[in-house]
């Protein structure tokens, strides 16, 4: 029997460390759990590690900072959502991914299947098909033509550089267009509506939706200025929202902090439904 090759991305875990002596008692309660999340974290992971050597897997173990390319029969996380979300945009579709949450206070686990007490059965049900699966839409971005991923999951957010700053660009959904100011646009897929397009006033979208989802964050309205008629929406498979830059100091964001590029004056954003699904197991949310 071919022994399945198995990809393990675990996140890095937060050591905080102050040199202060006098410390807030609500600092000194956060410091506390930073380190239990730790000793949690490296529990789940030795569980994992030993669950997947008992099914004789070969396995290669990564963090988010270095993901290696290739072919693997089954992927695992070990974090929460944000490390499922980094993860991905390494994963090309059709692969099988696992999410396992390893420390269920500090982590967000919406995409996870199991933490640490359903982890062993959640891996053997993975490794032998038994684990349902569900395929979550990603999300197409280009700038200037040029594409910068097929495999948004979450959102993406335009916004000026400057968080104190108003944004200022043309929406365009369909036929309709509206120059605007705000703080912000939420651009994202099924899987991210619960996420910040909720948080901003957009709805859930069901898991299995093909749609996409804009929300205007904080729109502008004052003398001169009327308030936005696109504020929030949906898009099908076949339809584009578009925007055009009126800054020359503008982000975009993709799927978090830590991958932006920078959008000029007169610079054009395209969101679509990619053509890359994520496969994920043991979603048990609808």
């Amino acid at each position: 029997m071919k022994r399945p090759s198995v990809l393990l991305v675990a996140k890095e875990p937060v050591t905080p460390s102050t040199r202060r002596g006098d410390v807030e008692p609500a600092l000194r309660a956060w410091l506390e759990r930073q380190r239990l999340d730790a000793l949690e974290h490296a529990a789940t992971l030795r569980l994992v590690l030993t669950t997947l050597r008992r099914h004789r897997a070969r396995v290669c173990v990564a963090t988010l900072r270095r993901v290696p390319s290739g072919a693997f029969d089954l992927v695992v996380t070990v974090g929460g959502d944000g490390t499922l979300l980094g993860t991905s945009h390494h994963v090309t579709a059709g692969t099988p991914v696992l999410a396992v949450r390893s420390t269920p206070l500090g982590s967000v686990g919406h995409f996870c299947a199991a933490d640490r007490r359903e982890a062993a059965d959640a891996i053997s049900d993975a490794l032998s098909g038994r684990l349902p699966a569900v395929a979550l839409q990603r999300m197409r971005v280009k700038l200037d033509g040029r594409r910068l991923s097929n495999r948004v999951l979450n959102d993406v957010l335009f916004a000026h550089a400057s968080a104190a700053a108003a944004a200022r660009y043309v929406l365009s959904v369909g036929e309709r267009s509206e120059e605007q100011r705000s703080s912000g646009l939420w651009v994202g897929p099924a899987a991210g509506s619960t996420a910040a397009q909720r948080s901003a006033g957009g709805r859930v979208l069901p898991v299995r939706s093909r749609r996409l989802q804009w929300v205007v964050r904080e729109p502008y309205q004052g003398p001169g200025v009327s308030a936005p008629v696109l504020r929030r929406g949906t898009v099908g498979p076949e339809e584009r929202v578009r925007v055009v830059s009126l800054m020359d100091a503008a982000r975009v964001w993709i799927d978090g902090p830590h991958r932006s590029h920078r959008v000029v004056f007169g610079g054009r954003l395209e969101m679509e439904l990619g053509d890359e699904p994520l496969t994920l197991l043991g979603l048990r949310r609808t």
